[in-house]
């Protein structure tokens, strides 16, 4: 395959010499994303990561921390990398133009999550919205603070679905493919959605970091250079492209492109 040729002459092309480095991930299962706590499969960003490793020689241990001390950490040099990082997510420790990022190893799908026979009904049916812990609510804030909408803080994934499928919230905010993958363990099959006429989001995931901006820019090189591999991996944990996936969805939903969200 043509990857695998790509792959090979990306070994070759190395000449930067092999390190070890801590990545300081989030502490929280958001798989197919990551799951850095987990001994067994952490995620397509983990995997990516690993292939890059493969290729170029660096060793990459990872670490779970909160949320709130990844940035400090990366400032005491504790840990080299941070995962996942944004330039556009604000924090209080660190700015982005101080930081080096990577091309997105991934993109999430951040949205509205319903129940499925829910779909379409609108934003004013979305009396009481559930989130995780952690995050901000950026789409819902103006009518979170018009207290047409309120909000449940939720410590788990699991708690968030279980209020929505009890009907106890009107909706989650969570990325797409993380609902589905942790719906599965305990709800019947397609119980939830991303409704496309509710705010929702692609964001990029990336790598980050204060002084290691060599190896982010291997990493990008490595990105650019794979394509095919990249696909494979994110195909494997079954992440779609959004315009896929909201094909996908229209579909299901009975929608029309001019419908959705914007």
């Amino acid at each position: 395959m043509r990857w695998i040729v790509l792959f090979c002459s990306y070994l070759l092309s190395i000449n930067v010499s092999a390190e070890k480095y801590i990545v300081g991930a989030q502490n929280l299962a958001y798989f197919p994303h990551y799951d850095f706590a987990s001994k067994v499969d952490k995620g397509v960003a983990w995997s990516i990561l690993e292939a890059f490793s493969k290729a170029s020689g660096h060793e990459f241990i990872y670490v779970s921390l909160p949320i709130r001390r990844l940035q400090l950490e990366l400032v005491k040099g504790n840990v080299d990398f941070v995962y996942p990082d944004n330039s556009g997510w604000y924090n209080s420790i660190t700015t982005s133009k101080d930081k080096f990022f990577s091309s997105p190893l991934t993109y999430a799908v951040t949205g509205t999550i319903v129940k499925k026979e829910k779909a379409g009904k609108g934003i004013g049916a979305i009396k009481h919205l559930a989130m995780p812990l952690g995050f901000t609510p950026v789409n819902w804030q103006m009518r979170i603070n018009d207290q047409s909408t309120k909000i449940t803080w939720v410590s788990s994934i699991s708690q968030g679905l279980s209020l929505l499928y009890q009907n106890r919230v009107d909706a989650l905010d969570l990325e797409y493919f993380v609902s589905q993958h942790y719906s599965s363990f305990s709800f019947e099959q397609d119980a939830f959605t991303l409704d496309l006429t509710l705010p929702h989001n692609e964001i990029p995931f990336s790598l980050s970091t204060l002084y290691q901006q060599d190896v982010i820019a291997e990493l990008n090189s490595f990105i650019s250079s794979n394509p095919e591999l990249i696909d494979s991996i994110k195909s494997k944990y079954g992440i779609l492209p959004l315009e896929q996936l909201t094909q996908q969805l229209l579909n299901e939903q009975g929608l029309k492109i001019e419908e959705v969200w914007k």
